[in-house]
């Protein structure tokens, strides 16, 4: 048969069900307008606009130069992977073997391993929302139903330990805690943590507990991990973890699990047969970030926390749009439902009348499970914010006529 008349028998029914992100989907949009020269303002990237430090740049060029450009252990390079441990027991308060650590590519592979060891079709898997729109999309790669937890713009999107009781079932085997968490910036109360630790054990669940904005706390809460509440969570939990949001390091692709040694150990055969190891340089780079001098990532807080009061006061001041301050992480989750009129009627109208009319990038809240609110991020430039303030108050404007 020719290659012209050949049919594609097509793709699995596994591929054909994931979503693309709707975040890397309108920073791609948004790149390629301003690479087109289009004056156009980004708050879609959960980035930091800041640079990766040097000490960890050239902690990488060494590894570069003394010839370490091979593969490394599928689970990360030994001193690494004891940084880690470390740097759990000192600031988590979590005793870890080394045995029970995984590097993975990215915070996100981490999380997909994760949910791959763990998730069996049917499982149910306990989601709170606003939700990072990559924890449904694992979850159903791995046969799982994801099951939401409502939380409220008024409680400043906390979720808490009643609602999430009320959703476990017989079949709920996994809980995702993301504290702060992405879109919303919310963290969970130790009260509620507390609970919720009880709970998991007395329904044998597995807690994923993603800590990725561990370091960007902007209230008087400190971080707090579900595991260091006692050996019998402890047992049932999966720290996630990573180096890109602390210190600017998101392209170097290096996330870490801690966990229970069977799990984690499934999680290394999963890693096995897909990516195998990280970059050899970049687990170095990560290993200067954890053991290096930490003034620059505190640096990173301080500023982000004075770009989040300026946006959240001016969002505040635009008629039709309502934000409540974020407890942590580096976004915004302005509702904004109140300026859906004539062809606007959801968060992908509204964000896509925004990129083409007023060339301002942002995420809708649909992929997010909350179509009423979109997702701004403050890890851009003082400069940006400002002007894009000026373009959604003219948007505003115009909407309502």
């Amino acid at each position: 048969m020719s290659a012209v008349t050949q049919k594609c028998p097509g793709v699995s029914a596994r591929a054909a069900a994931v979503a693309p992100s709707p975040t890397l989907a309108v920073t791609a949009k948004f790149k390629k307008m301003v690479q087109s020269g289009v004056d156009c303002l980004g708050f879609a990237a959960g980035e930091p606009d800041f640079d990766t430090p040097d000490n960890i740049k050239q902690a990488a060029i060494a590894s570069i130069q003394r010839g370490e450009t091979k593969y490394t252990p599928t689970m990360g390079l030994p001193a690494l992977r004891e940084a880690i441990r470390r740097k759990l027991e000192q600031e988590n308060k979590v005793s870890y073997e080394t045995s029970e650590i995984i590097v993975s590519v990215g915070a996100k592979h981490s999380l997909f391993n994760a949910v791959m060891a763990t998730v069996n079709p049917g499982d149910e898997a306990l989601i709170p929302e606003p939700y990072w729109v990559t924890y449904p999309e694992q979850v159903g790669l791995a046969g799982g139903t994801s099951v939401f937890v409502p939380t409220s713009q008024e409680s400043n999107f906390r979720v808490s330990f009643e609602a999430i009781r009320e959703r476990v079932t017989d079949r709920t085997r996994l809980l995702f805690l993301n504290s702060p968490s992405n879109p919303a910036g919310a963290m969970v109360s130790d009260a509620d943590l507390q609970r919720i630790a009880e709970l998991a054990v007395e329904r044998n669940l597995w807690v994923i507990s993603d800590e990725i904005y561990e370091k960007l706390i902007y209230v008087d809460q400190a971080p707090r991990s579900i595991a260091s509440l006692g050996p019998e969570v402890r047992a049932r939990t999966i720290t996630v973890n990573g180096v890109s949001k602390t210190y600017a390091m998101t392209g170097w692709r290096v996330g870490y699990a801690a966990g229970p040694a069977e799990v984690v150990a499934a999680m290394g055969r999963i890693q096995d047969q897909s990516t195998s190891n990280p970059a050899n340089a970049s687990q170095y780079a990560a290993l200067e970030a954890l053991v290096g001098p930490q003034d620059l990532a505190e640096q990173m807080r301080q500023e982000f926390a004075k770009r989040r009061k300026v946006l959240v006061d001016g969002l505040n001041a635009i008629p039709g749009i309502t934000c409540q301050m974020p407890d942590g992480a580096f976004y915004v989750f302005p509702r904004v439902a109140d300026l859906y009129t004539g062809e606007i009627r959801g968060s992908d109208d509204f964000a896509n009348f925004l990129l083409e009319d007023e060339k301002v990038a942002v995420i809708p809240g649909s992929g997010f499970g909350a179509d009423e609110f979109v997702r701004l991020s403050f890890a851009t430039s003082m400069d940006t914010i400002e002007k894009g303030l000026e373009r959604l108050h003219r948007a505003a404007k115009r909407l309502l006529g």
